[in-house]
C-alpha cells in the first residue's frame, strides 16, 4: 500500500466508477469496486451540486494507485460549518484509509476562510468511523435517530477559535 491522498473527482471518474467510460488516469479499482452503484450515483450528484456551487470538495481516497474509497463535502459550507461523509471499499477497510482521508479534508477546510467548524455524524455501530473522527480531534456531541439509518453520533471539530 501506498501513501493515502485525496484526488479531486470528476464526472468522469464516476462514470469511470459506474463502468460507463474509461479512466482518465491510470488508476485502478479495487476488488468490488469502490461502492455500490447507487450510492455512486448519489454521490455524483452531490458533486455535481458542490461544483455548480462554486465548491471542490469531493475526492477519490487514493492509494498506492488504486482508488480506495470517496470522501466530500456533503454541501457547501454555510454559516462557518461543513459537514463532512467518507467511505472506503469493503476490500481496503481497517487500513486507515478513513482517517487519513478525515485529516486530508480537515487541512483543506483549514485552508478555507468560510469554514470554522466541521461536523460528521456517524452510525452509532460503527465504531471504526468513530475512531477515525475522534484520532483527528473530533468531539462528539450528541445523538440523532435517523428515520434511514437509525441512531447517529453527532461530531464536531473546531478550526477556528480566534472567530465568532
Amino acid at each position: 500500500m501506498g501513501e493515502t491522498q485525496l484526488v479531486a473527482v470528476e464526472d468522469l471518474d464516476f462514470a469511470w466508477m459506474l463502468g460507463d467510460g474509461p479512466s482518465r488516469s491510470a488508476l485502478a479499482l479495487p476488488p468490488g469496486g469502490v461502492d455500490a452503484p447507487e450510492i455512486l450515483r448519489l454521490l455524483r450528484g452531490m458533486a455535481r451540486r458542490l461544483r455548480g456551487g462554486g465548491s471542490h470538495g469531493s475526492w477519490m481516497i487514493v492509494s498506492g494507485g488504486e482508488v480506495v474509497g470517496l470522501c466530500s463535502y456533503k454541501q457547501a459550507p454555510k454559516d462557518g460549518v461543513v459537514e463532512i461523509g467518507y467511505g472506503v471499499a469493503g476490500s481496503r477497510r481497517r487500513l486507515g484509509h478513513a482517517t487519513a482521508a478525515v485529516t486530508a479534508m480537515l487541512d483543506y477546510a483549514a485552508t478555507d476562510p468560510a469554514v470554522r467548524k466541521v461536523i460528521a455524524s456517524t452510525a452509532a455501530d460503527n465504531t471504526a468511523s468513530q475512531r477515525a473522527l475522534a484520532r483527528n480531534g473530533f468531539v462528539q456531541n450528541g445523538t440523532v435517530l435517523d428515520p434511514d439509518d437509525g441512531e447517529l453520533l453527532l461530531w464536531h471539530k473546531d478550526l477556528r477559535w480566534d472567530l465568532p
